[in-house]
Protein backbone atom coordinates (compact mmCIF):
# COMPACT_ATOMS: atom_id res chain seq x y z
CA UNK A 1 0.00 0.00 0.00
CA UNK A 2 1.24 3.27 -0.97
CA UNK A 3 1.81 5.76 1.85
CA UNK A 4 0.01 8.89 1.96
CA UNK A 5 2.72 12.11 0.98
CA UNK A 6 3.55 13.94 3.45
CA UNK A 7 2.40 17.05 1.62
CA UNK A 8 -1.39 15.96 1.38
CA UNK A 9 -1.22 16.64 5.36
CA UNK A 10 0.39 19.71 5.09
CA UNK A 11 -2.11 20.84 2.19
CA UNK A 12 -4.86 18.63 0.52
CA UNK A 13 -5.13 20.80 -2.20
CA UNK A 14 -1.20 20.64 -2.92
CA UNK A 15 -1.10 20.08 -6.33
CA UNK A 16 -3.51 22.61 -7.30
CA UNK A 17 -2.12 25.27 -5.24
CA UNK A 18 1.79 23.86 -7.12
CA UNK A 19 -0.44 24.24 -10.72
CA UNK A 20 -1.23 28.20 -9.94
CA UNK A 21 2.48 29.19 -8.14
CA UNK A 22 4.04 27.64 -10.94
CA UNK A 23 1.76 29.51 -13.62
CA UNK A 24 2.60 33.09 -11.59
CA UNK A 25 5.81 31.97 -11.33
CA UNK A 26 6.51 32.12 -15.14
CA UNK A 27 4.24 34.92 -15.35
CA UNK A 28 1.64 33.55 -17.10
CA UNK A 29 -0.94 34.94 -14.71
CA UNK A 30 -1.08 38.16 -12.64
CA UNK A 31 -1.71 38.29 -9.22
CA UNK A 32 -5.73 38.89 -9.34
CA UNK A 33 -5.80 35.81 -11.48
CA UNK A 34 -3.80 33.94 -9.28
CA UNK A 35 -6.03 35.10 -6.14
CA UNK A 36 -9.46 34.09 -8.38
CA UNK A 37 -7.64 30.39 -9.04
CA UNK A 38 -7.25 30.26 -5.39
CA UNK A 39 -10.32 31.49 -4.32
CA UNK A 40 -12.32 29.13 -6.70
CA UNK A 41 -10.19 26.14 -5.08
CA UNK A 42 -11.56 26.85 -1.48
CA UNK A 43 -14.71 28.78 -1.60
CA UNK A 44 -17.35 26.79 -2.71
CA UNK A 45 -16.12 24.41 0.05
CA UNK A 46 -16.34 26.89 2.43
CA UNK A 47 -19.62 27.92 1.31
CA UNK A 48 -21.19 24.51 1.17
CA UNK A 49 -20.03 23.34 4.59
CA UNK A 50 -22.51 22.13 6.98
CA UNK A 51 -20.73 23.34 10.13
CA UNK A 52 -18.52 26.53 11.60
CA UNK A 53 -15.49 24.35 11.02
CA UNK A 54 -15.89 23.56 7.45
CA UNK A 55 -17.06 27.03 6.54
CA UNK A 56 -13.54 28.19 8.13
CA UNK A 57 -11.76 25.54 5.79
CA UNK A 58 -11.60 22.61 8.42
CA UNK A 59 -12.54 19.36 8.51
CA UNK A 60 -12.05 18.08 11.63
CA UNK A 61 -13.90 18.01 14.43
CA UNK A 62 -14.23 20.48 17.58
CA UNK A 63 -11.52 18.44 19.71
CA UNK A 64 -8.92 18.66 16.41
CA UNK A 65 -9.75 22.46 16.13
CA UNK A 66 -8.65 23.57 18.96
CA UNK A 67 -5.56 21.37 18.91
CA UNK A 68 -5.32 23.04 15.47
CA UNK A 69 -6.08 26.85 16.20
CA UNK A 70 -5.70 27.49 19.83
CA UNK A 71 -2.15 28.21 19.40
CA UNK A 72 -3.09 31.88 17.70
CA UNK A 73 -4.69 32.28 21.77
CA UNK A 74 -1.47 31.37 23.21
CA UNK A 75 -0.05 33.51 21.64
CA UNK A 76 -1.43 36.42 22.81
CA UNK A 77 -0.16 37.47 26.30
CA UNK A 78 -2.07 40.10 27.35
CA UNK A 79 -5.80 42.12 26.68
CA UNK A 80 -5.74 43.86 23.18
CA UNK A 81 -7.51 43.69 19.57
CA UNK A 82 -6.87 41.13 17.21
CA UNK A 83 -7.08 41.27 13.39
CA UNK A 84 -7.89 37.71 11.68
CA UNK A 85 -6.42 38.01 7.90
CA UNK A 86 -8.55 35.33 5.68
CA UNK A 87 -11.02 35.32 8.66
CA UNK A 88 -14.02 33.36 6.66
CA UNK A 89 -16.60 32.59 8.48
CA UNK A 90 -15.75 34.25 11.96
CA UNK A 91 -14.99 30.73 13.91
CA UNK A 92 -11.52 31.97 14.96
CA UNK A 93 -12.46 35.27 15.81
CA UNK A 94 -14.95 33.65 18.41
CA UNK A 95 -13.00 31.07 19.39
CA UNK A 96 -9.63 32.97 20.22
CA UNK A 97 -12.32 35.43 22.05
CA UNK A 98 -13.34 32.29 23.84
CA UNK A 99 -10.48 30.76 25.04
CA UNK A 100 -8.45 34.17 25.68
CA UNK A 101 -11.33 34.79 28.32
CA UNK A 102 -10.97 31.50 29.99
CA UNK A 103 -7.16 33.06 30.84
CA UNK A 104 -8.78 36.01 31.93
CA UNK A 105 -7.77 38.32 28.72
CA UNK A 106 -10.28 40.76 26.85
CA UNK A 107 -9.06 40.40 23.18
CA UNK A 108 -11.55 42.36 20.78
CA UNK A 109 -11.19 40.72 17.68
CA UNK A 110 -12.20 41.91 13.90
CA UNK A 111 -11.57 39.97 10.60
CA UNK A 112 -11.20 40.96 7.02
CA UNK A 113 -11.58 38.25 4.12
CA UNK A 114 -10.41 38.85 0.31
CA UNK A 115 -14.08 36.91 -0.75
CA UNK A 116 -17.50 39.23 0.14
CA UNK A 117 -19.11 36.08 0.02
CA UNK A 118 -17.45 34.72 3.12
CA UNK A 119 -17.20 37.95 4.89
CA UNK A 120 -20.59 38.45 4.69
CA UNK A 121 -21.24 35.06 6.27
CA UNK A 122 -19.20 35.93 8.89
CA UNK A 123 -21.71 39.24 9.55
CA UNK A 124 -24.34 36.60 9.44
CA UNK A 125 -22.61 34.28 11.77
CA UNK A 126 -21.41 37.16 14.44
CA UNK A 127 -23.74 40.10 13.62
CA UNK A 128 -22.65 41.72 17.36
CA UNK A 129 -19.03 42.02 15.54
CA UNK A 130 -20.72 42.60 11.74
CA UNK A 131 -18.85 46.08 11.80
CA UNK A 132 -15.42 44.95 12.93
CA UNK A 133 -15.54 42.48 9.41
CA UNK A 134 -14.36 44.08 6.18
CA UNK A 135 -13.74 43.23 2.99
CA UNK A 136 -10.32 43.45 1.30
CA UNK A 137 -7.45 42.40 0.16
CA UNK A 138 -4.72 42.61 3.41
CA UNK A 139 -1.87 42.52 0.55
CA UNK A 140 -2.92 46.32 -0.40
CA UNK A 141 -6.08 46.90 1.76
CA UNK A 142 -5.49 49.77 4.88
CA UNK A 143 -7.18 49.04 7.66
CA UNK A 144 -9.46 51.90 9.50
CA UNK A 145 -7.28 51.29 12.71
CA UNK A 146 -4.48 49.34 14.28
CA UNK A 147 -4.51 46.31 16.19
CA UNK A 148 -2.32 45.09 18.80
CA UNK A 149 -2.26 41.36 17.33
CA UNK A 150 -2.82 40.82 13.82
CA UNK A 151 -3.31 37.20 12.78
CA UNK A 152 -2.16 35.96 9.27
CA UNK A 153 -0.99 33.22 7.05
CA UNK A 154 1.29 33.16 4.54
CA UNK A 155 -0.68 31.24 1.83
CA UNK A 156 -3.01 34.82 1.20
CA UNK A 157 -0.33 35.78 -1.68
CA UNK A 158 1.83 34.18 -4.48
CA UNK A 159 5.28 33.00 -3.22
CA UNK A 160 7.73 35.59 -4.29
CA UNK A 161 5.17 38.29 -2.61
CA UNK A 162 5.51 36.86 0.81
CA UNK A 163 8.09 39.49 2.15
CA UNK A 164 6.46 42.35 1.15
CA UNK A 165 3.13 41.34 2.56
CA UNK A 166 4.42 40.85 5.78
CA UNK A 167 6.58 44.58 5.42
CA UNK A 168 2.96 46.11 4.67
CA UNK A 169 1.28 44.09 7.86
CA UNK A 170 4.09 45.53 10.14
CA UNK A 171 4.40 48.86 8.68
CA UNK A 172 0.45 49.28 8.53
CA UNK A 173 -1.42 47.41 10.79
CA UNK A 174 0.28 46.77 14.07
CA UNK A 175 -0.13 49.21 17.27
CA UNK A 176 3.03 49.96 18.50
CA UNK A 177 4.61 47.33 20.60
CA UNK A 178 2.44 44.79 18.74
CA UNK A 179 2.61 41.57 17.19
CA UNK A 180 2.71 39.70 13.76
CA UNK A 181 1.45 35.48 14.38
CA UNK A 182 1.99 33.62 11.20
CA UNK A 183 0.04 30.37 11.52
CA UNK A 184 -1.37 28.35 12.65
CA UNK A 185 0.07 25.85 9.69
CA UNK A 186 1.28 22.31 9.32
CA UNK A 187 4.64 21.51 8.28
CA UNK A 188 7.10 18.20 7.92
CA UNK A 189 9.12 17.61 10.83
CA UNK A 190 12.45 19.10 10.94
CA UNK A 191 13.94 15.48 11.25
CA UNK A 192 12.45 14.93 7.72
CA UNK A 193 12.15 17.96 6.00
CA UNK A 194 14.51 18.74 3.26
CA UNK A 195 13.71 22.74 2.33
CA UNK A 196 13.88 25.10 5.19
CA UNK A 197 11.30 26.11 7.54
CA UNK A 198 8.32 29.21 6.92
CA UNK A 199 10.25 30.27 10.05
CA UNK A 200 13.98 30.26 8.33
CA UNK A 201 12.63 31.74 5.18
CA UNK A 202 10.68 34.47 6.99
CA UNK A 203 13.77 34.99 9.56
CA UNK A 204 15.83 35.47 5.94
CA UNK A 205 14.00 38.08 4.92
CA UNK A 206 14.94 40.31 7.84
CA UNK A 207 12.33 39.83 9.80
CA UNK A 208 13.26 38.71 13.94
CA UNK A 209 10.89 35.83 14.80
CA UNK A 210 10.31 36.33 18.82
CA UNK A 211 8.61 33.00 19.18
CA UNK A 212 7.42 30.14 18.50
CA UNK A 213 4.68 27.77 19.78
CA UNK A 214 3.82 24.41 18.07
CA UNK A 215 2.11 21.02 18.97
CA UNK A 216 1.96 17.28 17.28
CA UNK A 217 -0.23 17.23 14.20
CA UNK A 218 -3.62 15.19 15.30
CA UNK A 219 -3.66 12.74 12.73
CA UNK A 220 -0.04 12.26 10.75
CA UNK A 221 3.01 12.09 13.11
CA UNK A 222 5.28 13.26 10.57
CA UNK A 223 3.30 16.36 10.51
CA UNK A 224 3.98 18.96 13.11
CA UNK A 225 1.28 22.36 13.69
CA UNK A 226 3.01 25.65 14.09
CA UNK A 227 2.83 29.49 14.87
CA UNK A 228 5.45 31.66 14.86
CA UNK A 229 5.53 35.34 16.12
CA UNK A 230 7.05 38.71 15.01
CA UNK A 231 7.29 41.51 17.86
CA UNK A 232 7.49 45.07 16.62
Amino acid sequence: MTERPVQATIEGRWRDVAAIEGAFARGEIDQATWHARMAALIVPAYLGADNPRGQSGYSGSETDWWLARSLVADAIPRSGTLLDIGCANGLLMESVHQWCAERGLTVEPFGVDIVPELARLAQRRLPHWADRIFVGNAASWIPPRRFDFVRTGLEYVPLGLRSAFLAHLTTNYLTPNGRLLIGSYNEERDETRGAAALEEQVRSWGFNIAGRIERPHAHDPRVVRRLFYVDV
